[in-house]
């Protein structure tokens, strides 16, 4: 990707892996005509207000725009882009693996292994919750959502539930084995396992709280690989610890890559590093998609993936 980017645009390209400063992107905002940013680069109003302001295009590498105050980018007019698709097969791969992880207690059986603490075969040693059969609540059913219920029906054999905004065909619900629900608060109390697939917007944050958590089975369990803060972490903390919930898997969190620690020590959430589109071929495919961004708009056509 940086080859070719570097083959169609004079680029100035980044030497760590790690976030950009907002004294970085100010600079870059000055100097360049266009800025193929990431999730953990802030583009806030404070950061936009830089003084020269040059970009007239942010091409972000991702789907989520939530790092970008569209509304600060719109006052100065600047495009802003996204990358949706590309990633969706491996997100929902990974939400899949989160549900296997937590109902079988697969990352707690590792553990036991490594640490030597695994004392042989018992009729009664590390058991879980069986996948098959158990009813999945999918929450937010665009393309990621939309792919984990065909994994988890197809190739699970189990039964799903699924709320957002705009529900699919009644065809295509039937051939997915999927059954819609207008109340967000039925599928948490219907399901044994919740999938979260939101973006985070000022209507979702915190949308999964206390009440909503109290809605769900004893013993269930929750998966997140969205987005960290449409989960009051206080709440979900609190319900594991309690028992209510039997455990969760996140791949995403608030304030991230800082994670609480109190979910560090819960032995019943398997945590992830944010590995939603973690491949070669997502992250290449992402890259380029940007890439077909920032050469539309610089040719003067229509952007594939414009967000604003």
């Amino acid at each position: 990707v940086e080859a070719a980017l570097a083959e169609r645009f004079d680029v100035t390209l980044a030497t760590q892996d790690r976030p950009t400063t907002s004294e970085t992107l100010q600079r870059a905002l000055g100097e360049a005509d266009g800025v193929l940013c990431t999730l953990t680069d802030r583009i806030t109003a404070e950061v936009l207000a830089a003084n020269p302001l040059r970009t007239r295009i942010l091409a972000p590498f991702g789907v989520g725009v939530d790092n970008i105050d569209l509304a600060a980018a719109a006052a100065h007019d600047i495009v802003v882009t996204n990358t949706p698709g590309v990633l969706t097969d491996d997100t929902a791969d990974l939400a899949m693996l989160l549900i296997l992880a937590v109902m079988r207690r697969s990352s707690g059986g590792e553990r036991l292994v490594r640490v030597g603490g695994w004392t042989g075969w018992t009729p009664t040693n590390h058991l879980g919750r069986q996948v098959s059969g158990a009813t999945l609540g999918v929450i937010g059913f665009g393309r990621i959502g939309q792919a984990v219920a065909r994994r988890a029906h197809h190739g699970f054999g189990m039964r799903v539930l699924a709320w957002g905004r705009t529900p699919p065909p009644e065809a295509w619900l039937a051939s997915m084995g999927v059954e819609y629900v207008a109340s967000l608060d039925a599928v948490m109390a219907r399901s044994d396992v919740v999938s979260l697939h939101l973006p985070s917007t000022s209507e979702t944050r915190g949308i999964i709280n206390a009440e909503r958590l109290a809605l769900m089975k004893p013993g269930a369990f929750l998966v997140n690989t969205a987005r960290g803060d449409i989960v009051d972490d206080d709440a979900l903390i609190a319900a594991i610890r309690d028992g209510r919930l039997a455990g969760a898997g996140l791949d995403v969190y608030r304030g991230e890559p800082v994670v609480d620690p109190r979910l560090l020590a819960l032995e019943q959430v398997t945590l992830l590093p944010h590995l939603g589109s973690a491949t070669v071929e997502t992250r290449e495919a992402m890259g380029f998609r940007a890439l077909a961004n920032l050469e539309a708009f610089f040719a003067g056509k229509p952007v594939p993936d414009r967000v604003r």
